[in-house]
C-alpha cells in the first residue's frame, strides 16, 4: 500500500564494519569543542557567532558566509529570501506542505503528489528474464534485481551527458549494498533467523552452493533500460545492455595499485584482475557520463582462518576488519559445500589466510581488491568494470564530484564510513576537457585527507609517498603501500576522526561541499560539550565546507556545520531548533538536484527504529532543504524497517526516483519464524516477502518535484 498524504547504524548493528581506528587523532568533536566553550556560550559572549555555526550562519575564520543566504532567510515555515527591503532576493525552491513523522507500513508523500514501486528486488531484467519466486537459483539472480537497493542514477537513453537528454527513456543504474537471507530462501522459512542469520548448516558445517551463489548475485549493480509509457508508469525495455555487476564479475585493477604483490592472487597472478564487488552503498556519476560504484563494509565478507587473532593479522586486514579464525565472516561463504577447484575458488576465495606457499596460491590477497571505487559504462556491455585504485582503499560510501572545469583538474571527494575515520579528496593529475575526458583522469593524482581546524579553517593533507611521515621508516614502501593502506596513512597525516562520514553533495550553483556524518556511539558523557552536546552522537548532522578561493584543487578550505539533527529539543538549523516538521536523525543519502535542492534521506538503525528515544522519529524519512532561503520541510516517509537512500530526478525534474532498503528488518527472529512479518511493502501480499524496490515520485500538477 502506497499512499500520498491523507542505515545508519549504531553500534552493533549487525554487518556493519568493526570500528578499527586506534590511532590517537584529534576527533571532530574535540575540535567543536576547542572553538566554542561552554563558558563562552553560556556567558553569551559568542552567542551569534555560536548560532550560526550550530545553525547554518557562518563560516570560519571570520569570513563572510558562502552559504548562499540573502539577508532576511527564514527557518523552514517561511518563504524567506527577503532583503532588508522586504524584496525578494532569490527563488523559493519549496513549493509543498511538510508531511508528519510515520510509523505505518506505507509510502506517504505531500499532498499533490503520487508515489508507485518499480523495480522490486527479483524483477528480471536481463539474460531469459526469469520470473521472480523465492526458489529462484542462484544464476537466476544474476538476472534480476538485486538486494537491498542503494545510490543510482537515471543515465539519458542518448548517452552523451549524465544530467541532459531524453527524460522518458534512460538506463537506471543502481547499487544492491548486501542481502538478507532469511527472505531469499525457502530453506528459511520456520527459522528463527535475523536479518544478517543465514539458513542452517548442513551436517559438515557447510552453506549450500547455490543459496550462496544466489546472494553473491543479489551483491552489486544493476543496469536496465526503462521507459516511461504514461506518466509515473515506466517499464523494462529489453536491451543486450542490460546486466548485472555482481560479486562475481571479473574486474580490472587500475592506477598506482595494478600489478604489485598487494594484488597478486591465484586467481589474477599478474595482479591486473580481482572477482566482483560488494556492499556497494552510495555511487558517482563521471563528468564523462560513467557509473562509480562504492565498496563500503566489504571487510567482513573475509575471513582469514590462518590469523589466530587481530594481532596476527596483516595490517592491511587488521585496520580494515577483516575477520580472523576465531570470528565468522559475514554470510559464511567461505564455507559453501563446493569443490574448491571448481570455478577458481569463486567461494573459497573468501577464506583470505595464508595456506599456500605464496600469495600466488592462496588468496592470503583477495581483500587488497576490495575497498575502491568500481568504474561502470552503462552504454557498453562488453566494458570490463575498472577499480579506481588512486581513489584510495577504505570503506568508500560513495564519491562527488566539483563542478568541472575545462582546462582544470577533476577533483572529488568520498568518506570513509565507519566510527572515526576520514574525508577525503582526489585531485586528478590531468586536466579535464571535455572532448577527451575519460576514466583516465581517476589513475593519476594526488589523495588528500581533511583536517578541520578549530578555527574554521580546513586543510588537505597528501597521501604521497616519501612525504614524512609516509616513508620507509614508518613502514610505507611505494604509493601503492599508502594507497592500500589509506586509513593508516590518514592516521600518520593526523587526519580529523569524523563521525561516520557518508554521502557528499556539491551544490551545482556555488561549489560549496556538504557532507552527512551519520551517528557515532563511541562518544561518551566526557566528550560532551557546549557545542557538540550530545553523548554518544546519538542523531549525527551535516558539515559543509568551501574551499579557499573556490580553487576546488587548493589545499585550503573554510567549514561550518550546516544542521545538527535531532529532536525539537537537541538541534539547530539556522540557529533555532528543528519543528516537527523538520526532526529527523541519521542524515546518510543527500543530493542536490540542478535547482540546488538539497535531499537529506535517513538511515535510523533497525536495532532502535520506532522504539525509545527513537520513536518520535517514525520510520525512516527524506527531506528537502532549501540552503538559499534557510527552508526544510519533510518530504516523504517509507514503510516499516526501511532505509531511504538513492535519490535522482530525471533531467526535466518531473520524476524522482527514489530507493527503499531492506523493507521488514525490524522484524524479529521469533515472528519470523512464525510467518508475522512486520512489512510487506511493495506487494502487499503475504504470500511474498518485503522487497527493496525503487519509488517513481511524479507531481499531480506535472510540475517540478519539491516546487
Amino acid at each position: 500500500m502506497i499512499t500520498e498524504q491523507e542505515s545508519t547504524v549504531l553500534v552493533g548493528d549487525e554487518g556493519d564494519e568493526q570500528m578499527s581506528n586506534l590511532s590517537s587523532n584529534t576527533a571532530m568533536r574535540d575540535v567543536i569543542r576547542s572553538r566554542y566553550s561552554r563558558r563562552s556560550l553560556l556567558q553569551g559572549s559568542l552567542s551569534a557567532a555560536a548560532l550560526g555555526f550550530l545553525g547554518a550562519g557562518l563560516v570560519g575564520c571570520g569570513s563572510s558566509s558562502s552559504d548562499d543566504t540573502p539577508p532576511g532567510g527564514d527557518n523552514g515555515n517561511g518563504n524567506g529570501g527577503a532583503n532588508g527591503n522586504g524584496e525578494i532576493e532569490a527563488p523559493v525552491l519549496l513549493g509543498f506542505a511538510a508531511i508528519p513523522v510515520s510509523d505505518a507500513d506505507t509510502v506517504v508523500v505531500p499532498e499533490g503528489y503520487s508515489v508507485r514501486a518499480i523495480l522490486p528486488m527479483g524483477e528480471p531484467i536481463a539474460g531469459s528474464y526469469p520470473s521472480y519466486a523465492l526458489d529462484n537459483s542462484g544464476e537466476e539472480q544474476g538476472m534480476q534485481m538485486g538486494s537491498h537497493h542503494d545510490g543510482m542514477h537515471f543515465f539519458p537513453i542518448e548517452g552523451e551527458h549524465p544530467y541532459e537528454g531524453s527524460s522518458a527513456e534512460g538506463f537506471i543504474v543502481m547499487n544492491h549494498e548486501y542481502v538478507e537471507p532469511r527472505f531469499m530462501h525457502t530453506a528459511a522459512i520456520g527459522q528463527a533467523l535475523s536479518r544478517s542469520n543465514v539458513p542452517v548448516l548442513n551436517e559438515d558445517n557447510e552453506r549450500d552452493a547455490d543459496q550462496v551463489l544466489k546472494e553473491l548475485n543479489g551483491h552489486g549493480v544493476s543496469i536496465v533500460r526503462m521507459r516511461e509509457e504514461e506518466r509515473g508508469h515506466w517499464v523494462v525495455v529489453a536491451d543486450d545492455r542490460n546486466r548485472r555487476v555482481t560479486g562475481l564479475t571479473p574486474m580490472e585493477i587500475s592506477g598506482p595499485v595494478r600489478g604489485t604483490d598487494f594484488v597478486k592472487t591465484r586467481f589474477s597472478p599478474t595482479g591486473t584482475m580481482t572477482r566482483g564487488t560488494l556492499n556497494n552503498c552510495a555511487h558517482g556519476v563521471t563528468p564523462w557520463n560513467t557509473y562509480l560504484a562504492a565498496e563500503e563494509n566489504w571487510a567482513g565478507y573475509f575471513r582469514n582462518s590462518t590469523a589466530a587473532d587481530r594481532d596476527a593479522l596483516p595490517r592491511e586486514q587488521s585496520r580494515y576488519g577483516v575477520r580472523h579464525a576465531g570470528q565468522t565472516s559475514r554470510y559464511l561463504w567461505d564455507q559453501a559445500n563446493e569443490d574448491p577447484d571448481l570455478h577458481q575458488q569463486r567461494f573459497a576465495r573468501f577464506d583470505v589466510g595464508a595456506t599456500g606457499d605464496s600469495a600466488l596460491e592462496d588468496y592470503r590477497n583477495e581483500p587488497n581488491g576490495f575497498g575502491w571505487m568500481v568504474e561502470i559504462d552503462p552504454f557498453d556491455e562488453t566494458h570490463t568494470p575498472v577499480k579506481r585504485t588512486a581513489l584510495g582503499r577504505f570503506a568508500h560510501e560513495g564519491v562527488v564530484f566539483a563542478n568541472v572545469e575545462e582546462g582544470k583538474p577533476v577533483v572529488c571527494y568520498s568518506g570513509d564510513d565507519a566510527q572515526n575515520e576520514y574525508i577525503y579528496k582526489f585531485v586528478s593529475a590531468q586536466p579535464y576537457y571535455a572532448d577527451t575526458a575519460g576514466g583516465h583522469l581517476l589513475d593519476t593524482g594526488t589523495l588528500y585527507v581533511a583536517r578541520f581546524n578549530e578555527d574554521g579553517s580546513g586543510e588537505w593533507l597528501p597521501l604521497i609517498y616519501g612525504m614524512a611521515p609516509l616513508n620507509d621508516a614508518n613502514g610505507f614502501r611505494s604509493q601503492a603501500d599508502v594507497l592500500v593502506n589509506t586509513r593508516l596513512a590518514a592516521d600518520a597525516l593526523g587526519a580529523t576522526k569524523m563521525d561516520r562520514p557518508e554521502w557528499g553533495a556539491v551544490n551545482p550553483l556555488t561549489g560549496s561541499v556538504y557532507f552527512t556524518l551519520t551517528n557515532n556511539t563511541s562518544r561518551t558523557d566526557d566528550n560532551t560539550d557546549a557545542a557538540n552536546p550530545r553523548a554518544q552522537s546519538r542523531w549525527g548532522h551535516i558539515i559543509r565546507w568551501d574551499e579557499a578561493n573556490g580553487n576546488a584543487a587548493g589545499t585550503r578550505f573554510e567549514w561550518d556545520i550546516f544542521i545538527l539533527a535531532g529532536p525539537t529539543d537537541d538541534s539547530a538549523f539556522n540557529g533555532e531548533a528543528l519543528t516537527d516538521e523538520q526532526i529527523f536523525n541519521s542524515p546518510d543519502g543527500l543530493w542536490f538536484d540542478k535547482e540546488a535542492r538539497l535531499w537529506i534521506q535517513t538511515d535510523i538503525s533497525e536495532g532502535v527504529m520506532n522504539s525509545g528515544d527513537w520513536a518520535q522519529f517514525g520510520n525512516n524519512q527524506m527531506l528537502a532543504c532549501d540552503p538559499i532561503n534557510k527552508v526544510l520541510r519533510r518530504f516523504l516517509t517509507g514503510p516499516l524497517g526501511q532505509e531511504i537512500t538513492g535519490v535522482v530526478t530525471t533531467p526535466d525534474q518531473r520524476t524522482m526516483f527514489v530507493n527503499v532498503q531492506h523493507p521488514g528488518a525490524t522484524t524479529t527472529p521469533a515472528d519470523f519464524a512464525e510467518g508475522d512479518i512486520n512489512s510487506r511493502f511493495p506487494d502487499y501480499d503475504n504470500a511474498i516477502y518485503p522487497r527493496s524496490a525503487t519509488l517513481v515520485i511524479t507531481k499531480d500538477d506535472g510540475g517540478v518535484i519539491g516546487s
